[in-house]
């Protein structure tokens, strides 16, 4: 009468999409410090810092879209006949 039930990780979700947040905002910050940088050493005051904030966040979404999609398995070229 007694079942035993698997552990359900809860913590397991929270984990990972706040790791993903926590990405996402160094890659950003980074980027957007990189541009102001850039500005500084080339007295172009927001140019590099727009450029550079705009890749940073495309670049944090496509890791988000990335980590998000389920991942096909992969064949490795051999055919199974039977």
């Amino acid at each position: 009468m007694n079942k035993k039930r698997k552990p359900v990780h809860y913590l397991a979700g929270y984990a990972k999409y706040s790791s993903m947040a926590f990405q996402m905002g160094i890659i950003i910050a980074g980027g957007t410090y990189g541009g102001i940088q850039l500005d500084k050493w080339l007295n172009l005051k927001p140019l590099f810092t727009l450029i550079c904030s705009l890749g940073a966040v495309a670049i944090a979404l496509y890791l988000v879209i990335k980590d998000l999609t389920p991942k096909k398995p992969k064949n490795n070229g051999s055919k199974n006949t039977h």
